[in-house]
């Protein structure tokens, strides 16, 4: 009688056990669910793309300090030498006679664009 009730009670165990672990996976395999694992993933797989964007920027600039010092790009400028003249394209004003503005100097593009895929 004893042998019956356990193989009994080992026997409903088991299928409650297999019931609960089939619903779970069935559960997994919602659409709602589906679409939910893959947002999670998409945020974990940006959160990894952002942290290597992130080291290699770190390690780019390291490297380019580590350059600088190699080649001497970090000594101080000589006051003796010119400046270096920077040039703003399509300033609303063009610099004339009258206006000093030190080493920036203002000019325009060519009026006439060549570009097929303007719109006109």
């Amino acid at each position: 009688m004893f042998r019956r009730t356990f193989w009994f009670t080992a026997g409903a165990a088991a299928g409650v056990w297999a019931t609960a672990k089939v619903n779970r996976k069935l559960k997994q395999l919602t659409p709602e669910s589906l679409a939910a694992q893959a947002a999670d993933r998409a945020i974990e797989t940006g959160h990894k793309l952002k942290d290597f964007a992130l080291d290699v920027r770190e390690s780019m600039a390291r490297r380019e300090a580590e350059l600088g010092e190699a080649l001497g790009l970090q000594a101080p400028v000589d006051p003796d030498l010119p400046l270096r003249r920077h040039y703003v394209v399509e300033a609303s004003e063009p610099v004339g006679p009258e206006r000093s503005l030190g080493a920036t100097e203002y000019r325009k593009l060519p009026y006439k664009s060549y570009n097929r895929n303007e719109d006109h």
